[in-house]
């Protein structure tokens, strides 16, 4: 066996060596005592060119923007944050990154090892802080280790389910000296650590059984098949067996919108026809999805007519809400590959017309229950705004934060794959801006959008100032009603219109002067007459742009389901529910008839109703 030649290096370097290895050409972050040696490192780094340092002006901004590079570019993203309220300032987006699956390696310092468990000066246990919400986690207390554990760390991130790795390192572990053998990318062998990709054959042919049976199919698509880089996979069987695609907010991107199988995004403020249409199915087709609340509704009466195939990498998400027909587990893009491989080989003849009733019933719904974009005479909807967006930017990465403005840019903006980044299974405010200037750090040649709400923007504004620093060309949308809208839409709605602290009037920043603080280029909007010359003087502008736009202060977003109602009991639609058999008027799930009496038949075709 060839020995490997060593010399001698700090841990610091390790470090670094061992991340420009895995390709590493970026990091957020930000300094501090306890990551000084690394830092110290990094300096050097950087001056010969093979990595960039971002420095933000939170940690929890380095977090957010180390999982925009990440979502848009499916590499594993890197942050770095010091030992104390460094690290733990790191939190919420180390949280935020394990809820979506987002592979990230977490370097965080921490006091010197003889100083653990002493209360030290900026001294927390990040390691046992963090547990419930990294994939793995390392306290690295002898330098020997560095490389291997970078190496496990990348593997771990990024292979199965992807997530979040934390790599806590000690002050003196950078400092101390040691015979230094690299591990290079792909070499770590982990016992007990081997994701299945490879879906049961057996079970993929079951899956196609029953996709040859159904007459009324439709594809759910999540995260999973963002991460798997699945969307030629899922068109190819839509096509083949004429399914509809109905997306998560996570799955956005898997499916063009465009298409006429797509149907959008299902759930709490999906599509009604999304919504209908899973109440409706006989086969539920899960690809990479996990059955998460926000998008099932009452879970007893979710696709309740349906036989399920649940096809996902992790097999704690198959069967944990929903018990399947057929579980599949393995990775999404491998199992799809195979199962249409096995179509062809067997000979399936897809069949047209056995879906075609289904789907001109779903284009009669998408016909009567079409997204509504209010027009007012003095004053901008916040659907115009995002409408118009997504016009003169069709090909832009969008970010969004949370609340009203992210569910209409999930309504009414058509992405493409790893084109939509937004929290969601976290849900967390402040995650657009850091995340939109990772994803423009990662793709420079590319339109990058954050649109946020008022409220939210507020939570990470200082990264206007990372933006100006290093003339990060990032265009920040802010649909400004003067509330935290979603909070106000709830307690209109379900808490008898008490608004307790829900309104951000007073003390609103006026955003153009801040944004003119920090050197950025800053508009404001209030006329409907200027939202299309703003845009595109935002978008052609070289350089950073706020723009403030003043919209409609109670418009609310729906269609909604209600906190315990099924998907089809929705509320803000512009006719009556069709599949809302309680209703005085009724649909007829036949012909298509409306408008007539729940007397049990219909008058039109005698179908009962």
């Amino acid at each position: 066996m060839q020995s490997v030649a060593t010399r001698r290096v700090t841990g610091a370097y390790a470090l670094l060596d061992s991340l420009k290895r895995h390709g590493v050409k970026h990091i957020f972050g930000y300094p501090g005592g306890a990551i000084l040696p690394i830092y110290d490192e990094l300096y050097r780094v950087e001056a010969e060119g093979s990595i960039k340092h971002i420095l933000v002006r939170h940690e929890q901004g380095a977090a957010h923007a180390a999982d925009g590079y990440a979502r848009a570019t499916g590499q594993v993203g890197v942050c770095f944050g010091t030992s104390g309220p460094g690290a733990t300032n790191l939190v919420t987006g180390i949280a935020t990154a394990h809820m979506d699956s987002i592979p990230l390696v977490v370097i965080t310092g921490q006091v010197p090892r003889t100083a653990i468990g002493s209360d030290a000066f900026q001294e927390t246990d990040i390691f046992g802080i963090t547990l419930p919400i990294v994939k793995h986690s390392y306290v690295v207390r002898d330098p020997r280790d560095m490389a291997r554990i970078i190496a496990e760390a990348f593997h771990i991130a990024s292979t199965g389910r992807p997530g979040p790795v934390l790599v806590d390192i000690p002050k003196d572990v950078g400092f101390e000296e040691f015979d230094y053998v690299p591990v290079e990318p792909g070499s770590v062998r982990l016992p007990g650590y081997k994701p299945t990709v490879k879906g049961n054959p057996r079970q993929v042919n079951q899956a196609l059984n029953l996709i040859q049976e159904a007459s009324r199919p439709l594809l759910y698509v999540g995260g999973g098949a963002i991460a798997a880089s699945a969307h030629d996979e899922i068109r190819e069987l839509a096509e083949r067996f004429r399914i509809p695609v109905t997306t998560t907010l996570m799955g956005k991107g898997s499916f063009d919108e465009n298409h006429e199988l797509g149907l959008g995004m299902l759930g709490m403020h999906g599509t009604a026809y999304a919504n209908f249409a899973v109440s409706e199915c006989d086969l539920l087709i899960a690809v990479g999805a996990r059955f998460d609340d926000r998008v099932t509704g009452k879970l007893d009466e979710f696709a309740a007519r349906a036989k399920v195939i649940h096809i996902d990498i992790d097999p704690a998400e198959v069967g944990k809400n929903r018990s399947p027909e057929v579980p599949i587990v393995g990775d999404v893009r491998q199992v799809l590959t195979e199962l249409l491989r096995r179509s062809r080989e067997r000979g399936d003849t897809p069949n047209a017309q056995q879906t075609r009733e289904w789907l001109e019933r779903i284009d009669r719904w998408r016909q009567d229950y079409p997204l509504q974009v209010p027009q007012y005479p003095d004053v901008l909807s916040p659907q115009q705004v995002i409408v118009e967006l997504g016009r003169q930017a069709p090909n832009a990465f969008f970010t969004t934060d949370v609340g009203q403005h992210q569910m209409w840019s999930a309504q009414f903006l058509k992405n493409g794959p790893r084109r939509w980044i937004s929290s969601a299974g976290l849900g967390t405010m402040g995650f657009g801006l850091p995340a939109a200037m990772g994803a423009k750090v990662a793709c420079p040649e590319e339109q990058v959008i954050c649109v946020s709400g008022d409220s939210s923007f507020q939570m990470n504004l200082q990264e206007l100032g990372t933006l100006a620093q290093y003339g990060i060309n990032v265009k920040t949308v802010i649909v400004n009603n003067g509330w935290q809208g979603m909070v106000r839409q709830w307690q209109q709605a379900f808490h008898g219109e008490r608004y307790s602290s829900s309104n951000m009037e007073v003390g609103m920043p006026d955003f153009v002067v801040l944004a003119q603080a920090y050197g950025i280029k800053g508009l404001i909007v209030e006329d409907p007459a200027d939202l299309t010359g703003a845009i595109a003087e935002m978008l052609t502008h070289d350089g950073p742009v706020l723009m403030d736009v003043r919209v409609r202060r109670d418009e609310n977003c729906y269609p909604m389901v209600a906190p315990g109602k099924s998907n089809a009991q929705m509320i803000g639609l512009p006719e009556r529910n069709p599949l809302d058999a309680a209703a005085e008027l009724v649909y007829c799930s036949n012909c298509g008839a409306k408008n007539i009496s729940s007397n049990n038949f219909c008058p039109e075709c005698g179908t009962k109703l």
